[in-house]
């Protein structure tokens, strides 16, 4: 499609799609008339199900877990416990309606959305997918939003209570409070809730009209016009539609920060407990204030700071390490107007996303997701073909839903190979495929992915040090997949080849905090839904290369007889049950 030039011009393209526009938009808002009440009942029955249901379990066992933790002291403890029940009891009100309010949500803006998505350039026989998109793909994404919850609420939940009642390593101190500092944090925490809440609300509502205009100029610019994503997919009709929402999206970034402000304010209690000074934690009820209205204006892309007033809440801040920091991100900046970062960001930037799932595809965490389940894929079909991945595991992790060894040693083998490439490569931050690298540019204002991406870069600096040769690494392979790493004495057996005890210990602190790292990531519920996705798929391989026939007849440890033709049988009867499920299940995460 042709960018028009001149404003007669695009006056003229609006004006001839406009009429386009709305009958996609009428189009879209029938079938989300039919598809949404079945959605609605999908996620939110379903949903307040699983919740109601599991509610006593979660309850009895988060009192258990809590009461046999060591890695809490005996008064934060005691003040925990007599504080849980308020969360407990507000989860299930808390989940049942943002579960009806999801599902509203999914289930109207879905096929509305996909009714506009049928008119890209890519899409063939437009007519077409306009009537039918929406319907089966928006009734499968609501079972993919159970099945998420559901892992949340039985694995992953379970999985983190178990962990916190697990022992503590060596060295580690547990968690604790001094209650002669309580009543102090009570008394900031009481000033806290009414300052904070409305200072921070009354920032959000004052930024609001400028978020609410800015967004519009910017989706008007794309409406008449501009080069850019809306355009290049016959694009009025997408930005039609994000002119009518953008109203919406503002109100949800208020009502986001209004719950955000009591997080924020009860911050300073803790903040009275670590520093011991009740004037610290007045200090930061005024200097969150500045905090959350700097946020804004890098959000909003704003005149950098505040001009709020921000006393210091910290007896030491952290105000040099945040401006090298930023000194380094310039020079990167800079340094990538020169050179192969150039060819890399306009390769990007040419390749932008021409729809809306296309989009949430390009986004940079969703980006890593995806490479970290590709790497998974082709570097488990190589260590399936040499036996370092048990086939046990695999059966295991299918029949039983117990993924946490293969869960666990599998991503970190593909993070650690990651690290030594990058280590090995000079890059300043982490390759992970051939089209996007980690880099404080592209991921430092994310201060959630940034905890996540922080200890990697630690990680491969250390491992650049170190510089660990072909020997060593394939060793480490063997010793991720197979040893647990808890002692030194783990790695005699396998027989590294360095006897250098401080560079083993080294290895083996970086191999556990990695291992730590996936574990994390594995209680989230797409994680789980999509590994087990894959492990559909290596058990496919096995069955190709006769792995799991091996396993089979070896299991006893005796050669082949009639009854391994029996067993054998058996497990290409579930291996066929299996087939169709795991190919089906790999194109669908695949295309999440």
């Amino acid at each position: 499609m042709k960018v028009p030039v001149g404003f007669f011009p695009k006056i003229g393209s609006f004006l001839r799609l406009l009429p386009f526009f709305f009958l996609l938009l009428i189009l879209g808002m029938l079938k989300a008339l039919i598809i949404g009440p079945l959605v609605v009942g999908i996620i939110g029955v379903g949903s307040s199900a699983v919740i109601i249901g599991l509610w006593p379990a979660h309850f009895i066992w988060t009192y258990y877990c809590m009461v046999n933790t060591k890695r809490f002291g005996m008064a934060l403890k005691i003040l925990i416990l007599l504080l849980l029940p308020v969360p407990l009891i507000l989860w299930p009100i808390v989940g049942i309606a943002g579960s009806i309010l999801g599902g509203i949500g999914y289930g109207y803006f879905a096929p509305l959305i996909a009714t506009f998505e049928a008119v890209g350039e890519n899409v063939a026989d437009k007519f077409y997918h306009c009537f039918v998109d929406g319907f089966w793909s928006t009734l499968e994404g609501s079972f993919t939003v159970l099945r998420d919850l559901v892992d949340f609420c039985f694995h992953s939940y379970f999985s983190f209570m178990d962990e916190l009642s697990e022992k503590m390593h060596a060295g580690e101190k547990p968690m604790d409070i001094r209650l002669s500092r309580l009543p102090g944090c009570l008394l900031v925490i009481l000033l806290a809730l009414p300052a904070d809440v409305l200072s921070i609300t009354a920032v959000a509502l004052w930024k609001s009209p400028y978020m609410l205009c800015r967004g519009w100029q910017r989706l008007l610019q794309d409406l008449l016009g501009r080069e850019g994503p809306f355009l290049e997919t016959v694009c009025v009709p997408f930005a039609g539609l994000a002119i009518i929402l953008w109203p919406i999206a503002v109100i949800g970034a208020v009502m986001s920060a209004f719950i955000a402000s009591f997080f924020l304010a009860f911050y300073a209690g803790a903040i009275v407990q670590q520093e011991d000074s009740i004037c610290l934690g007045l200090a930061y009820i005024v200097a969150v204030v500045s905090l959350f209205d700097e946020y804004a204006n890098d959000l909003l892309y704003l005149k950098e700071g505040s001009c709020l007033p921000r006393p210091r809440y910290r007896k030491i801040m952290r105000s040099s390490s945040d401006r090298s920091q930023r000194n380094a991100y310039n020079d990167e900046q800079n340094g990538e107007k020169n050179g192969i970062e150039a060819s890399y960001n306009s390769k990007l930037v040419s390749e932008r996303s021409k729809t809306l799932k296309g989009a949430i595809q390009h986004y940079m965490p969703i980006q890593v997701l995806d490479w970290l389940f590709k790497s998974c894929d082709g570097n488990g079909r190589v260590l399936l073909r040499e036996g370092l991945i048990d086939v046990k595991d695999i059966e295991e992790c299918i029949v039983k839903g117990n993924c946490k060894k293969l869960g666990v040693t599998l991503p970190a083998w593909c993070i650690f190979k990651c690290l030594l490439a990058s280590a090995k490569s000079n890059s300043p931050g982490l390759v992970i495929s051939d089209e996007v690298e980690l880099r404080r540019s592209n991921w430092q204002r994310d201060k959630v992915w940034q905890w996540f991406v922080g200890p990697l870069l630690i990680m491969k600096e250390q491992i650049k040090a170190l510089d660990v040769d072909e020997n060593e690494e394939a060793c480490l392979r063997l010793l991720i997949m197979r040893c647990k790493n808890e002692t030194s004495e783990d790695w005699d057996v396998v027989g590294y080849p360095s006897n250098d005890h401080v560079r083993r210990a080294q290895l083996q602190a970086i191999i556990r905090r990695l291992q730590g790292i996936v574990a994390s990531m594995s209680m989230m519920p797409t994680f789980r839904r999509r590994f087990q996705n894959l492990v559909k798929a290596l058990y496919l391989e096995a069955v190709r290369t006769g792995a799991l026939t091996s396993y089979v007849i070896g299991s006893d440890g005796r050669g082949k007889s009639t009854d391994d033709d029996a067993k054998i049988d058996e497990v290409m009867q579930r291996t066929r049950a299996l087939a169709s499920d795991a190919v089906g299940s790999s194109n669908s995460s695949g295309r999440q």
